[in-house]
């Protein structure tokens, strides 16, 4: 039985469950906020776009990254 216990204890298998959560656990809190940024720059951009179709005529050209429809 102490030999059992013993050899209970020095088993390491576990660690590497372990050490893969923590690898998927950082890996998906990076994805998590990469989603987030492009989302609000993909929000922005969209917006930009809604309000130059709205008002062609406020110069959208010069503020949209791809240069825009000249007037």
């Amino acid at each position: 039985m102490v030999k059992f216990i013993a050899s209970f204890l020095k088993d390491d298998s576990g660690a590497s469950a372990a050490e893969y959560a923590l690898i998927l656990a950082i890996i998906g809190s990076a994805i998590a906020v990469a989603a987030l940024g492009l989302g609000n720059a993909i929000s922005g951009a969209l917006n930009n776009a809604s309000d130059c179709i709205k008002d062609p005529n406020n110069s959208c050209a010069a503020s949209t990254a791809g240069g825009g429809a000249t007037p």
